[in-house]
């Protein structure tokens, strides 16, 4: 097959959740440790850093990976969905996995995958590990798909844990609590393997801390940690400053010169809901440093100045656009819209303009009420099943006086919206991933 008969393959023959949802998900890992072991375990033949969480998992991945890749390690990078090419997914030093190693890890398996028939994610997961063992990465950074303890990524050994956000998302899988879905996202913690916990809330801290103790694992809270100064807010970048609250133990007190001064961080992901993701990764370099990593400041503070450069990372409040201004974020649930709605507040423009869709899974009824009432909507869906219709979308909007007009597809409505828009107004596009992911296409 070549590479695109390769990945219509993948995409016909193997369930997707982002296309159909919890019907596509293997709610365990046998799935995934059969392949592995017929692969030959490839996951026990690298270091990795597992990072799960809500909110920010991303954004922490790609800028950790970042760090370690300046630093000199050959650096692994294995996040989903992925926007516009499936390779996003599988990273080594910011450069996706060849076309002809999924063409030839989909030929040399296939027989065995129609045979185990796995999920599309299960599958990937286990193309990204090959891919690193082979190249023989240093260590790779591995985000969830969702949740953490029955995550097909579970199976591996890290030498950190990272949780960042949590917040009520997937309720129907992960449960429809923040100490459910705690519970869950705890499941990567491992049997003494320090663990970061980004943020710490009142309702989820005991549930870390319970696990941690059982599996006798060091627990840090990263807001206990750092405290963080957003200093400028740019177009493109963020003028952080992070100071640390105690510097508690780690590394740094003995191999960095002034290891109490504060770190001025630009960073080049505006969103302002970075300043909680950075505190996480900070106190996850201590850990790094603690076990013998060599990460300077100089390297650190040049990594998170370059993350999109370094990774590819995108979507995280980008600015894709001028006059008008166009902007993307793939916040998809109601804490990330919280945050998207900050940015939007601090951002002039004239008139808003709003280009959304989500998935039938979400909290639709919630997330509408929090959409502004003065934006002009336009109302549209990606085109798989588990999104939600444009045209019912709209009608559950005018319930909450939200005024707008559906469209059969992502960049009708998009171009809709600059039709509509004058020079200074803001055209915000989001809602999904999957809305961003078809909306870029209009913008490489």
């Amino acid at each position: 097959m070549s590479y695109s008969e390769t990945l219509a393959y993948l995409y016909s023959r193997l369930p997707m959740f982002s296309k159909i949802g919890n019907s596509a998900i293997k709610k365990d890992l046998t799935n995934t440790l059969k392949l592995c072991e017929f692969l030959g375990n490839p996951q026990d033949q690298f270091k990795s850093i597992h990072i799960a969480g809500t909110n920010g998992k991303g954004s922490t991945s790609n800028m950790l990976a970042a760090i370690l890749q300046t630093s000199g390690y050959k650096t692994g990078l294995y996040t989903s969905p992925h926007l516009l090419d499936f390779r996003e997914r599988i990273r080594i030093n910011g450069e996706m996995i060849p076309e002809e190693k999924v063409v030839e890890f989909v030929k040399q398996n296939k027989v065995f995958i129609e045979d185990l028939k796995p999920s599309f994610f299960e599958v990937t997961v286990a193309m990204a590990f090959l891919h690193f063992a082979e190249q023989n990465v240093d260590i790779a950074v591995i985000e969830t798909g969702l949740g953490g303890r029955l995550d097909s990524t579970n199976v591996i050994c890290p030498i950190l844990s990272i949780i960042t956000n949590i917040s009520l998302d997937h309720t129907y899988i992960l449960g429809n609590t923040l100490e459910a879905i705690a519970y869950e996202k705890a499941g990567i913690i491992k049997k003494d393997t320090p663990v970061v916990i980004s943020e710490k809330a009142e309702a989820t801290r005991p549930v870390f801390l319970d696990k941690a103790a059982s599996t006798q694992s060091k627990i840090i809270f990263a807001s206990d940690q750092w405290k963080i100064e957003t200093l400028n807010k740019a177009e493109e970048s963020l003028l952080l400053r992070a100071s640390r609250i105690s510097s508690g133990e780690t590394s740094a007190t003995n191999t960095l010169d002034n290891p109490d001064s504060p770190l001025e961080i630009q960073l080049d992901l505006p969103g302002i809901y970075q300043t909680k993701n950075i505190k996480g990764v900070l106190s996850s370099i201590d850990e790094l440093r603690l076990q013998g990593y060599i990460i300077s400041d100089h390297d650190l503070l040049y990594a998170l100045n370059r993350v999109k450069e370094l990774t590819g990372l995108r979507a995280r409040w980008q600015t894709l656009s001028h006059k008008p201004l166009i902007i993307c974020d793939t916040g998809h649930n109601e804490a990330g819209w919280e945050e998207v709605l900050l940015n939007i507040k601090q951002t002039p423009f004239k008139n808003l303009h709003m280009v959304v869709g989500i998935m039938r899974d979400k909290n639709s009824d919630k997330l509408l009420s929090i959409f502004p009432s003065e934006a002009t909507y336009y109302f549209c869906n990606a085109d798989f099943e588990r999104a939600l219709p444009a045209k019912e979308l709209q009608e559950q909007a005018s319930i909450k006086n939200l005024s707008g007009k559906s469209y059969t597809d992502v960049l009708s409505a998009l171009d809709a919206a600059i039709k509509n828009a004058q020079s200074e107004d803001l055209i915000f596009i989001g809602g999904s991933t999957f809305i961003v992911a078809e909306a870029l296409k209009r913008f490489v």
